[in-house]
């Protein structure tokens, strides 16, 4: 039995279609597109389709993150409201003017709800959320309060 592993070279299919295998690449990623859009209009939140434009676009993987990260994550700034009610806020937030972020090249758009959210990473109710956005308007983060004025390095 030969158990030997094949090289990258020794991979090479000769017979490779450049053309075809583009196509191939952009129709997976429209399928892909397709059904990340799918998931967001499960969610009953009014106005979904907010958060599908390409200047505030929420995807998938980055509602997995903020959930992960700022709903069932202990140590960070932690909602405390309803899933759809996050997606509503995030929504709501996209449309405030966007605001430069010190030492990043992302932009933060801050919405003060009126009403509690959540909890800032040392325990406070806060009633604001910000959302972190490339500059493609892709929704990075999210998470309820601010980001303290001293901080110049951010991680997501």
């Amino acid at each position: 039995m030969n158990n030997a592993v094949a090289t990258p070279a020794q991979n090479t299919n000769i017979h490779f279609n450049e053309t075809q295998w583009l196509f191939l690449l952009a129709d997976t990623q429209s399928w892909l597109q397709q059904l990340q859009e799918g998931l967001i209009w499960q969610l009953p939140v009014k106005h979904r389709k907010k958060l599908l434009r390409k200047g505030s676009y929420l995807s998938s993987k980055a509602l997995a993150h903020i959930l992960e990260r700022h709903y069932y994550h202990p140590l960070t700034g932690k909602f405390t409201i309803p899933i759809p009610q996050i997606v509503a806020c995030i929504r709501d937030a996209c449309q405030q003017p966007p605001q430069t972020m010190p030492c990043s090249p992302h932009l933060q758009r801050v919405l003060d709800t009126g009403t509690p959210l959540g909890q800032d990473p040392s325990g406070n109710t806060v009633t604001t959320i910000t959302v972190i956005t490339s500059i493609g308007g892709e929704i990075i983060t999210a998470f309820p309060g601010v980001i303290p004025p001293e901080k110049t390095q951010f991680s997501f």
